[in-house]
């Protein structure tokens, strides 16, 4: 199959120094251009990471006709407007989470898409990875029983009110960045949408995002929870709780590429874990899967892992976790 030909829009640190070199070790990616507003960035990372082509604007990447596809891993703010246009340049597009500053905008994605006829897909890179297609394959062998609970811990400790994750103004704040994974997760686990969501959110008295948040969600068959936050210890953790036992997922979003993952699915039977077994999955880098299977998706013409719909309903739950911040009310999302 041949590989599918990638711009990258921005030289976040991120893009620079973890998606494209994944993305580069991909059967079926090929990174070809990379775009800064500045000349000089735009020329470094290319330099850098051995991309043929460095544009200094973003609209002349999208101009380009050898690109098909578009990574989009500019700050949150830019994410629709950017992803938008790059349909309306008839590129497919791979835009970093979350794909949009609220729902208004995520659903807008949905019309442009329509009108371009490419493929968009939300960068919720763990989804690809082999532990959670496994954590969906133990759920559906009825291993641990009827799942009617779930609940998540993210956290990192980032005071810096210069960096981008701590700027309201451009979508900062742990929901937007790191929440939104527990939101997913969640939705993942139970294969259902919330019924209804609460928040408590603590915000930093300066830089006003939040800092600190625990959300409820309602859903049909059961119960989830999370605590995400930018100014505690960094931690991880998502577990799964049904009827005859509960599944462990030690790094849910951050699963490091040099060793092996590991689930632990444990039955219930005494708190010392004497029911548990450790699953460990083969070492991959989910950046490199991802890319590659959007670029199959763009290729063969088949769904991709996140669809726009699916993301269209997490933006819906996380503006509901925003509105029951200021109404300390149950939110339908």
């Amino acid at each position: 199959m041949r590989k599918v030909s990638w711009g990258v829009l921005g030289v976040s640190k991120m893009a620079v120094e973890r998606t494209i070199p994944a993305m580069q070790l991909g059967r079926l990616s090929s990174i070809d251009a990379i775009a800064s507003r500045q000349a000089v960035r735009a020329e470094a990372c290319a330099k850098q990471l051995g991309i043929a082509k460095a544009y200094s604007s973003y609209e002349a990447l999208l101009a380009d006709p050898d690109i098909e596809a578009v990574y989009n891993p500019l700050p949150n703010n830019l994410h629709a407007e950017w992803t938008e246009k790059a349909l309306a340049a008839g590129k497919h597009v791979l835009c970093e989470k979350p794909i949009a500053m609220n729902v208004r905008e995520a659903e807008r994605l949905v019309e442009a898409q329509r009108r371009s006829g490419r493929l968009v897909m939300e960068a919720f890179m763990a989804r690809v990875h082999p532990q959670w297609l496994k954590v969906r394959e133990i759920i559906a062998s009825d291993r641990i029983g009827a799942v009617h609970a779930v609940s998540g811990v993210v956290s990192y400790n980032n005071p810096d009110p210069a960096n981008i994750r701590n700027i309201l103004e451009v979508g900062g704040g742990g929901i937007m960045d790191i929440g939104c994974y527990m939101v997913y997760f969640a939705r993942f686990a139970f294969a259902a949408e919330p019924q209804a969501v609460m928040s408590l959110i603590d915000r930093d008295p300066k830089m006003r995002t939040d800092r600190i948040a625990s959300v409820l969600m309602r859903f049909p068959q059961g119960q989830a929870n999370f605590v995400c936050s930018t100014q505690l210890a960094r931690a991880q953790r998502f577990q799964i709780l049904g009827t005859a036992g509960h599944i462990t997922v030690e790094v849910p979003i951050n699963a490091p590429n040099d060793r092996p993952c590991r689930l632990i699915v444990d039955d219930g039977r005494d708190v010392l874990g004497s029911g548990a077994e450790v699953i460990e999955l083969p070492v991959c880098n989910q950046y490199t899967l991802q890319g590659d299977a959007f670029s199959a998706c763009i290729r063969d013409g088949d769904a991709p892992a996140v669809s726009l719909t699916d993301s269209v309903m997490n933006m819906r739950v996380i503006d509901a976790i925003f509105r029951s911040e200021k109404s300390a009310q149950w939110e339908k999302p």
